[in-house]
């Protein structure tokens, strides 16, 4: 129950982020692709590691960078920011609901945040 609420959570964000992108243009739908990819790019922190891990094991050093960006409640903390300050760029609100599409669709996939030693936590 709780990963298919996880992938209508991530279908409503790749929506909304396409949205964004059709009524806002080419930089607000870029970002919102490069958020989406983003979170899986801190792999790239420890890439010189990841040989001497076990299957399934992500590089310890890489875990704080790739935990932090796989909380879904930094990018809602921002949205909310986002929604009650005086801050209003399009192409930020894109970013960030591709960025919550891409966590959405890893707890839909039963990927989530990583123990100290790398590994998906039970």
């Amino acid at each position: 129950m709780r990963r298919t609420a996880w992938l209508a959570a991530a279908l409503f964000w790749s929506a909304f982020a396409v949205l964004e992108a059709m009524n806002h243009g080419w930089l607000a739908g870029t970002l919102a692709l490069v958020f989406l990819v983003l979170p899986d790019l801190t792999f790239l922190v420890a890439v010189d590691d990841a040989p001497h891990m076990a299957k399934g094991q992500l590089p310890p050093r890489a875990v704080p960078y790739y935990n932090a960006m796989h909380r879904a409640l930094i990018p809602l903390a921002l949205l909310v920011a986002y929604a009650f300050g005086p801050f209003t760029w399009a192409p930020a609100f894109a970013a960030l609901c591709g960025w919550l599409a891409h966590i959405s669709y890893d707890r839909a996939f039963g990927y989530g945040l990583r123990t100290k030693e790398g590994y998906q936590r039970g």
